[in-house]
């Protein structure tokens, strides 16, 4: 028995790289996977004859597993409903969907055309939210007449995102934009059973490769079996695998990173310290001395102390 046998998956954005880690980790173990992908570049421009999503289903099928492809934009909110009823009508229904596919486009804030900034934020964010909407929607009416089914929402975010990183203030945006949509999400889909998580995966890949002397693209199966790189893109996909299972019926609204051999659980913005005025207004001018040392505990020069 799979850890996923008789599982419906959606992964996108699973022509290359990561995406195809993971729907190939999914289909592993039992899950039959529509595989999305454009067939684009990397930063979203048409790559002409490019067939990544069918390259993914014959390496899904020569394993014994089953996929099909579908080559629809998943910012295109008709494309991102069409992808959903392709699960349900090829395979009769759906368990998982995990929001991989995504766009680079690089340069300081200052040098970022405008266009970049909205393509990147249309692919990540719009590109997360159109499918969430529409499996939404099939698990919101599937728990009407099946009590106790579920359903699984993984997302991608990015160390970019949840830390914030020099020249990429549009993926950087978007990225923490998915953690903001992942954390709705899971409070909204609750009564339906279905979890909603995000993971920040690593490893060498198209969109590393555009980063000077990040390295050499890894493309799933470009190690052998036994072989084990520490920025290996299919290193974070037994996570999503785990996430996408029944063991995890429990974890919802949750950030994780995936580096390495590591899994990290990810706590951010959570309240720290707080300092109070006294039932009354601040004044600006008191408030530096405050936050100086109730919050950040600094001694720097120039404060004013009061001798004890």
């Amino acid at each position: 028995m799979g850890l996923l046998d008789g599982k419906v998956a959606v992964v996108t954005g699973a022509g290359h790289g990561i995406g195809r880690a993971h729907a190939l980790e999914l289909a592993r173990h039992g899950a039959r996977v529509v595989v999305n992908d454009l067939g684009g570049t990397v930063r979203g421009e048409s790559a002409g004859s490019d067939n990544a999503a069918d390259t993914t289903v014959d390496l899904i099928r020569k394993r014994g597993g089953g996929a099909v492809a579908h080559y629809g934009d998943v910012a295109d909110h008709d494309d991102a409903e069409a992808m959903i009823q392709r699960a349900v009508d090829e395979f009769g229904s759906l368990d998982i969907l995990v929001n991989n596919a995504g766009i680079v486009r690089d340069a300081a804030v200052w040098n970022l055309a405008r266009a970049d900034f909205d393509a990147v934020l249309r692919v990540h964010v719009a590109g997360t939210w159109s499918p969430c909407h529409h499996a939404a929607r099939y698990w919101r009416e599937r728990a009407k007449s099946a009590p106790g089914s579920t359903g699984r929402i993984i997302n991608t975010t990015s160390g970019a995102g949840l830390t914030g990183n020099f020249g990429q203030s549009g993926y950087a945006t978007a990225k923490a934009a998915i953690v903001g949509l992942t954390l709705t999400l899971a409070l909204e889909l609750r009564r339906s059973g279905v979890t909603v998580n995000a993971v920040g995966p690593s490893g060498l890949t198209r969109i590393t490769a555009t980063i000077p002397g990040a390295g050499d693209v890894i493309e799933p199966d470009d190690l052998g079996a036994d072989e084990w790189h520490p920025m290996d893109p299919a290193n974070s996909s037994p996570l999503v695998a785990w996430l996408a299972g029944p063991e995890a019926q429990h974890v919802t609204g949750q950030v994780f990173r995936s580096i390495e051999d590591r899994i990290i659980w990810m706590q951010g913005w959570r309240e720290k310290r707080t300092v109070a005025a006294g039932s009354r207004r601040w004044k600006a001018e008191e408030i530096g001395d405050r936050m100086a040392v109730d919050i950040f505990g600094t001694t720097a020069p120039g404060l004013r102390f009061e001798q004890a």
